[in-house]
């Protein structure tokens, strides 16, 4: 593999390293070839404790509180609605939180100019009928309903891992985070299988080239060593996923969800 992103070389050789026979990743300068130096696996930000107390707010609403980068977000079927903002108090310099209702920056942006009378939790739950509206199992194609589907479906997880043979699960951040709602990128929870034994399980949808290399980097990166399972829609379940799951040099299992998950949560 030749790459001429130092950043993203990094990246490739340390997911390379997860399979029996890494393939070779070359950084590309010039004219000149370098073999790429892994990346270090990533240390995951703690949210800000003043977020961590506002995080109360978000699960009385009954969303999933999720943390990536340090932020504090709250979800419904997987979709953002909700997050914590820490920032500098202007007059005293001292940090404050506040919660912000919307589905992604923008829309929070817009939403909080449009309903500067109502209190967080009336504006949470003003989003949650909103999202409710269009995020349901068998709903019309809306964007609403389009977004992060691979998170929904781990937010079914959560909700009853027992299909994947799991006990208990929680949503975590991924090695390499997303970056925006747009963005297709397997959703990962850790938690216990049936037998008490560490388990990591990565959600996708439709047939991704990048579930194995992220789902074995993401493993490495929370519990190193665990099972490790891959969920998709059962007929998403296809030869390359399961050979490339299978050249782990810890191979994974790959589970096919029947049925319409999107109606378990």
């Amino acid at each position: 593999m030749l790459v001429d992103d130092p950043g993203a070389a990094g990246i490739m050789a340390r997911r390379g390293k997860a399979f029996a026979r890494p393939p070779q990743v070359w950084r590309v300068d010039g004219r000149a070839l370098t073999e790429a130096e892994p990346a270090p696996s990533p240390a995951f930000a703690a949210p800000h404790p003043a977020a961590e107390l506002e995080a109360v707010l978000l699960s009385d609403a009954g969303l999933e509180v999720v943390v990536e980068q340090g932020q504090v977000i709250g979800e419904l079927r997987g979709l953002e609605v909700a997050r914590v903002i820490v920032e500098p108090d202007p007059a005293t310099g001292v940090d404050r939180p506040r919660v912000e209702a919307g589905v992604g920056r923008f829309d929070r942006e817009q939403f909080a100019l449009m309903h500067a009378d109502l209190t967080p939790p009336e504006a949470i739950g003003r989003v949650i009928e909103i999202v409710r509206g269009y995020r349901y199992a068998g709903a019309p194609p809306h964007p609403l309903n389009q977004l992060v589907p691979e998170r929904w479906l781990r937010a079914a997880l959560v909700v009853d891992p027992s299909p994947v043979g799991a006990a208990e699960l929680r949503p975590v951040e991924s090695a390499v985070p997303r970056q925006n709602l747009r963005e297709n990128l397997p959703a990962t929870a850790v938690g216990t299988d049936r037998d008490g034994g560490p388990v990591v399980v990565v959600c996708s949808t439709g047939v991704d080239l990048e579930l194995v290399p992220t789902a074995a980097d993401d493993r490495t990166a929370h519990l190193p060593g665990a099972r490790l399972v891959l969920v998709v829609a059962a007929r998403d379940v296809v030869s390359v996923t399961t050979r490339l799951a299978g050249a782990l040099r810890e191979p994974a299992d790959v589970i096919g969800v029947d049925g319409d998950w999107k109606g378990w949560v």
